[in-house]
């Protein structure tokens, strides 16, 4: 059997079938203009005429003149109609698909929700002391407060009053936790006023405060903080070495002490970002080099291999070097930077010194720089949190094997006593160590296969 063609209407028709509905009801204008009843009720009660009110409340389209005596096609049965997107138009006074989208009502703007109102322990206070003395109708008229708030209040009242929760009526006023948030982040900032602001949030973080950057960035702001104007270039290739004492970096800083032009030697771990040695003279000088390594290899071990650039105290153009001698005496392999982005750590480190240390302190003498530089290293190895490291880190928790420990400590609310239990003396560096592998000994020293198998 075929489907019934599915009619549409035009605003005149239905105007004609509505004006009609005044004089003859909705069955009479039906049977009249051949439309379902259905459609008639819904379209009369869209523009508001019943029987009763008369022509009066027809719609202005049905004038007089209008030829209303047009045949009509055979009325399709009522489901038909209803279900067709005209009927509906129809019903809500829209438009039909002859007429324009500029006919179409607009619809009514969606209303947004209110926002939540924050109330200090004071407030709460007030007005569920209130509440017991006058009902909390009463209070919630006179302090602007619903009364499912109240009834709330009260009940955490009563729940703390048997000691099975905390008070909403008593705590520290929002204007005095921003207040102590603001401390810390100042304390944290002149302390170190070569710190960033995601640097001062990190430090905060490992004590267990948590604080936005941006926030960090404000209050910083308001206390004379500037960025610094600072210029990297880009580059996509990166490496990290897999363990401690597998690379070291080296690399001279110069700095004006005075009119004293100083020369600082740094020694930097690969793996861990860990200063293992630093020295200071008034030149790039081999003596001093051989004399700074061996002093951080005594202390920390030997590495497998050193990176360092073309340095005159380094590197000899002509025949082997010192330095060069002392690691191949060592047995350690030595790597030259062909570009600065190779010895990129310790190029790194080396920006961030001048930023947090010489930039941030003005030194009388060489010998002030000196007991300076140091204070800033140990703190830099055991306090300062590292990007590179995840941001909770610090520089001695990868070197000496206690990152995990830190990290378990510090997401279980270790906070600012992050190092009792994993304090370093108790901490040494293996660097001696008997092993089997497959059945075949090796013996290793300072980092360095002394027995076994070639790898």
């Amino acid at each position: 059997m075929e489907a019934s063609k599915r009619r549409t209407y035009t605003s005149e028709q239905r105007a004609a079938v509505v004006a009609d509905v005044a004089a003859s009801g909705v069955r009479g204008a039906a049977t009249k203009h051949g439309v379902p009843q259905s459609s008639v009720s819904r379209w009369a009660s869209a523009a508001g005429v019943t029987r009763a009110e008369g022509a009066r409340s027809a719609p202005a389209s049905a004038t007089k003149g209008e030829d209303t005596s047009t045949p009509r096609e055979p009325a399709p049965s009522s489901s038909s109609v209803e279900a067709t997107p005209v009927a509906r138009a129809a019903a809500t006074g829209g438009a039909t698909q002859t007429e324009t989208a500029a006919e179409v009502p607009a619809a009514k703007p969606v209303s947004r929700s209110r926002v939540a109102k924050v109330y200090t322990p004071s407030q709460k206070a007030e007005a569920v002391e209130y509440a017991a003395a006058h009902g909390v109708t009463a209070a919630a008229v006179k302090f602007a407060m619903t009364r499912f708030s109240i009834y709330d209040w009260q009940r955490q009242v009563k729940r703390a009053a048997a000691g099975q929760g905390p008070s909403p009526t008593t705590g520290p006023a929002p204007k005095d936790i921003e207040a102590a948030r603001d401390r810390e982040i100042l304390e944290e900032y002149k302390q170190h006023p070569g710190l960033g602001p995601s640097q001062v949030v990190n430090q905060l973080r490992r004590k267990g405060i948590k604080i936005a950057v941006h926030t960090a960035r404000r209050v910083m702001q308001d206390a004379g903080y500037r960025p610094p104007k600072v210029e990297r270039d880009r580059h996509e290739r990166r490496y990290e070495a897999v363990r401690p004492n597998h690379l070291w970096h080296l690399d001279f800083v110069q700095r004006f002490i005075g009119r004293v032009s100083t020369f600082s030697l740094i020694l930097i771990d690969d793996c861990s970002r860990f200063v293992v040695g630093h020295g200071v003279d008034d030149a790039e000088r081999a003596d001093m080099v051989i004399k700074t390594f061996e002093e951080a290899t005594a202390r920390h071990g030997r590495p497998e291999r050193v990176m360092h650039d073309k340095g005159s105290a380094f590197w000899s153009w002509r025949g082997i070097s010192r330095f060069t001698d002392l690691l191949t005496e060592m047995g350690i392999d030595q790597v030259v930077a062909e570009h600065k982005e190779w010895n990129g750590k310790v190029e790194v480190f080396n920006a961030n010194l001048h930023k947090e240390l010489f930039d941030a302190h003005r030194f009388y003498d060489v010998a002030e720089m000196r007991r300076r530089l140091e204070v800033h290293l140990h703190w830099y190895n055991h306090g300062r949190t590292h990007h590179a490291l995840g941001g909770l880190l610090v520089p001695a928790d990868r070197y000496y094997g206690r990152a995990a420990e830190v990290l378990a400590r510090i997401e279980a609310g270790g906070g600012r006593d992050v190092g009792d239990g994993v304090e370093l003396r108790d901490r040494c560096l293996e660097l001696f160590k008997v092993t089997s592998r497959g059945g075949v000994p090796e013996v290793w020293l300072l980092g360095q296969k002394l027995l076994g198998p070639p790898a």
